[in-house]
C-alpha cells in the first residue's frame, strides 16, 4: 500500500476521493468483516468531508452506535498523509484514550480489518507519569515506604546511570501501577509545583522520553483535552525559552466528547501560586554574590508572600462537596496582593541590573524570571474587578491560591479557532434541546458547521427509565435502600454515578457494612488506576462500579452493565467557576444549571446501551423531579425516542 489507502487521482479533489473511499468501506468492505451498514455513520462521513475540505470547525453530534469514532479516524489519517503532519485526537480523559488504543479498540479494528498500518502514539498528560524527585521523597517518607521502594526498584536501569541511552522504551506511566490508589499515586506523580527545568533527572524522566517518541508520529497523536490546551497556552512561552512546544505541528484536531472542552481550556489557563514554592525559588538568587538592594527586596517579598497567604487563609470558606475553598475578597487581602505585586516588580527591575553584572547563574535566573512573570500575570487579574475567578486548595504543604480568567472565549478564538485547519467536536451530546448554542457560546464560536444523527438502537424496547418516588424526601438512607433493591434485581451488573466524591465515599462506607450485599463485588473509583478498574468491572459480570468521572467514556457492552443508577441529578457544583457563570447569566438556572445537567445526564444514560443486544434499567434518584414539573419535562425531553419516565420500580 502506498502513501494513501486508495488510488489517488491528482486531477480530482482529494477529500472527495477520501469520502468515496470511506463510503465503499462502510457499504462493502467492513460488512464483509462482520460490521453492519449504518446509514447514520455514512451520513456523518459525508458531513465531515466538507469540514476537512474547507478547513472548518464542525459539531458532529452522533448517537451511541453510529460508529462515529471510525469516521473521524479515517478522515484524520487520510488528511494527515496529505499534509505530512500528524492529526491530533484529543479525548476528554484517560479512559476515553484507552478505548481508542487498547487491543480490540477502534484503531486496532481499522488496522486488522483494512490491512492498514497506522502510526498512532500517545501523548499523555504530565500528571500521568512518575516524578523521580517526588518518588525519592516518598520512599524516604512516612507512609507506604515499602510500596514506593518497590516502585523505585522496578524502574529501568538507565534511570540510575549516566550512560547514553541506546534505545527508548516507555516507563513510569500511571497505567503501569494499577494497584496504587489515587492518593498513593499523587505522592509520586508530577504536579504543577515540580520545577522540571532544574531537575537533574529530566533527561531520564519517563514523561520527557515519551515526548521525544510521540513527536515522531506519522499519522495520529492521541492526548487528553487538558494536554492539548496546555500545549496551546504554553506554546509561545516554550518557544521563547528555546524549548519545543508540547505537541508538534499538526494538520487537524478532533475533540472527542467535545462538550467538555471549555473546562479543559479553563484548567489549562489556570495560575497556581504557593508560598513554599515561591520562597524556594527566590532564595536561589541569594546563593551567589548579589547586591544588597536585591537581597533586601527578596527578603521583603518572602515576608509579604507569607503575610498574604496568612490573610488569604482567613478569607477562605469551605464549599460543601468540593475540595476548593471559596475566597471572600476584602480590602485587606487586596492591599496585601497589590503590595506583593509591587515588590515583585522591584525584584524584576533589580534582576535587570544584576544580570548585566554577570553575578547570577543564567539558568537559575531564567527560571526565577519565568516564575515571577507568571505570578505577576496571575496577581494582575486582581486589579480588574470581575476579570477573574479564584479559589484556594489545602494540602500538607500549605495553602495554594488558584486564579483563572473569567472567560476563555477570546483566547480560544485567537489561539485555536483562528488556525486554518479542520476542527471536529464529536460527541453523542453536543446539543441541548435541539440547539448547539450552549456549547458554541461557552467556546466563543460564532461560525461553525453542525449536524446531528440519532442512535440506530431501539431504546423503547431495550431501556427502562425509572425515577422512584420517595417517602422521606430522598435522603441518603432511602437512596441506599432503593439502590440495594436495584442491585439485587440485576444481581450486580451496575454502574452507580455520583455527582461528588464525598457522596461516593459515604456510599462506600455504608455499603461495606451491609450483609445483604456481601455477595456483590464493589469497585470504587480512586482505589485503582481507572482503565484497570474498568477492565475489572467488565471482566467480572456481577460486579458493581461506583464512580464520579465516568459519566462519559465508559464503553462496556454486554450484560456486565445492565443497570445505571444516577445517584443525583448532575447539576454543576457550587464552586467558584460555576458561581461566576451564574452571576453572568440573566437566568442562571435555565442558562447554566439546566443545560449542564442535561448534557451530563444524557451522557450517563448513554452508558447503558452500547450494542443492539444490550438492555437494562436506568434509575434516576431525584426528589425535585416529582415537585418541579418543569424539571421533569426537561428530563423527559432528553430521553431517547420512545422511552417513557416511570415512577415505580
Amino acid at each position: 500500500m502506498g502513501r494513501y489507502p486508495f488510488d489517488y487521482d491528482h486531477s480530482q479533489p482529494f477529500m472527495q476521493q477520501v469520502s468515496d473511499w470511506i463510503a465503499d468501506l462502510f457499504y462493502e468492505v467492513l460488512p464483509e468483516a462482520g460490521f453492519e451498514v449504518r446509514d447514520e455513520q455514512i451520513y456523518m462521513a459525508f458531513q465531515l468531508e466538507r469540514a476537512f475540505a474547507e478547513k472548518q470547525t464542525i459539531f458532529a453530534e452522533a448517537g451511541v452506535g453510529t460508529g462515529k469514532t471510525l469516521v473521524y479516524l479515517l478522515y484524520a489519517i487520510c488528511y494527515s498523509r496529505l499534509t505530512k503532519k500528524p492529526a491530533i485526537i484529543a479525548c476528554a480523559d484517560e479512559s476515553l484514550i484507552e478505548q481508542l488504543v487498547k487491543p480490540g479498540g477502534d484503531i486496532d479494528k481499522l488496522m486488522r480489518h483494512l490491512d492498514l498500518v497506522i502510526d498512532a502514539r500517545l501523548a499523555k498528560s504530565p500528571d500521568q507519569y512518575v516524578c523521580l524527585q517526588k518518588l525519592d521523597e516518598a520512599r524516604f517518607g512516612h507512609e507506604d515506604i515499602g510500596l514506593y521502594r518497590d516502585l523505585y526498584a522496578g524502574l529501568p536501569g538507565f534511570v540510575h546511570t549516566r550512560e547514553a541511552l541506546q534505545s527508548f522504551y516507555a516507563y513510569g506511566d500511571r497505567k503501569d501501577y494499577p494497584n496504587l490508589n489515587d492518593e498513593q499515586w499523587y505522592r509520586v506523580s508530577w504536579d504543577a509545583y515540580q520545577d522540571c527545568f532544574v531537575c537533574d533527572k529530566r533527561h531520564r524522566c519517563g514523561q520527557t522520553l515519551s515526548r521525544e517518541s510521540y513527536r515522531k508520529s506519522a499519522d495520529l497523536i492521541i492526548c487528553s483535552h487538558d494536554f492539548y490546551m496546555e500545549h496551546v497556552w504554553t506554546y509561545e512561552g516554550r518557544k521563547r525559552e528555546g524549548q519545543l512546544p508540547l505537541l508538534p505541528e499538526h494538520c487537524a484536531v478532533v475533540f472527542d466528547e467535545g462538550h467538555l472542552m471549555e473546562s479543559a481550556a479553563q484548567k489549562a489557563l489556570t495560575y497556581k501560586l504557593k508560598h513554599t514554592v515561591f520562597e524556594e525559588l527566590v532564595v536561589r538568587l541569594l546563593k551567589g554574590e548579589v547586591r544588597e538592594t536585591l537581597a533586601v527586596c527578596i527578603d521583603q517579598a518572602i515576608e509579604q508572600s507569607e503575610l498574604m497567604f496568612e490573610v488569604l487563609e482567613g478569607c477562605c470558606q469551605p464549599i460543601v462537596g468540593s475540595d476548593r475553598k471559596q475566597i471572600v475578597m476584602n480590602d485587606r487581602l487586596l492591599r496585601e496582593i497589590h503590595r506583593l505585586c509591587d515588590i515583585l516588580s522591584q525584584i524584576e527591575e533589580e534582576l535587570v541590573f544584576e544580570s548585566e553584572m554577570f553575578t547570577l547563574n543564567d539558568y537559575q535566573l531564567k527560571i526565577v524570571e519565568e516564575h515571577l512573570e507568571m505570578m505577576q500575570k496571575a496577581l494582575a487579574l486582581f486589579r480588574h474587578d470581575q476579570a477573574f475567578i479564584c479559589w484556594a486548595t489545602e494540602s500538607i504543604t500549605g495553602l495554594s491560591l488558584v486564579i483563572m480568567p473569567r472567560t476563555v472565549k477570546e483566547v480560544l478564538r485567537e489561539q485555536v479557532f483562528s488556525a486554518k485547519m479542520p476542527i471536529v467536536f464529536s460527541s453523542a451530546t453536543l446539543s441541548v434541546e435541539g440547539t448547539f448554542d450552549y456549547v458554541a457560546d461557552s467556546l466563543g464560536l460564532d461560525k461553525y458547521l453542525s449536524f446531528s444523527v440519532d442512535s440506530p438502537y431501539d431504546y423503547a424496547e431495550r431501556m427502562e427509565v425509572v425515577a422512584p418516588k420517595w417517602s422521606m424526601n430522598g435522603n441518603f438512607q432511602e437512596k441506599l435502600e432503593t439502590a440495594i433493591k436495584l442491585l439485587q434485581r440485576t444481581e450486580g451488573r451496575a454502574l452507580i454515578l455520583f455527582p461528588t466524591h464525598e457522596e461516593l465515599r459515604q456510599f462506600k462506607r455504608e455499603i461495606q457494612q451491609r450483609t445483604d450485599c456481601a455477595q456483590l463485588r464493589f469497585l470504587f473509583e480512586g482505589d485503582q488506576e481507572i482503565s484497570h478498574l474498568i477492565a475489572s468491572f467488565q471482566g467480572d459480570e456481577h460486579s458493581v462500579l461506583a464512580a464520579v468521572s465516568l459519566w462519559e467514556g465508559l464503553d462496556v457492552p454486554g450484560p456486565s452493565l445492565s443497570n445505571v443508577i444516577v445517584w443525583a441529578l448532575p447539576f454543576p457544583p457550587q464552586d467558584p467557576v460555576f458561581m461566576a457563570k451564574r452571576q453572568a447569566a440573566a437566568n442562571p438556572y435555565e442558562e447554566v444549571d439546566i443545560p449542564y445537567m442535561l448534557l451530563r445526564l444524557r451522557q450517563g444514560i448513554g452508558r447503558l446501551i452500547r450494542t443492539r443486544e444490550d438492555s437494562g434499567i436506568i434509575a434516576i434518584f431525584s426528589e425535585e423531579m416529582h415537585t418541579n414539573e418543569g424539571l421533569r419535562e426537561h428530563i423527559a425531553a432528553v430521553l431517547p425516542s420512545g422511552v417513557t419516565l416511570k415512577d415505580t420500580l
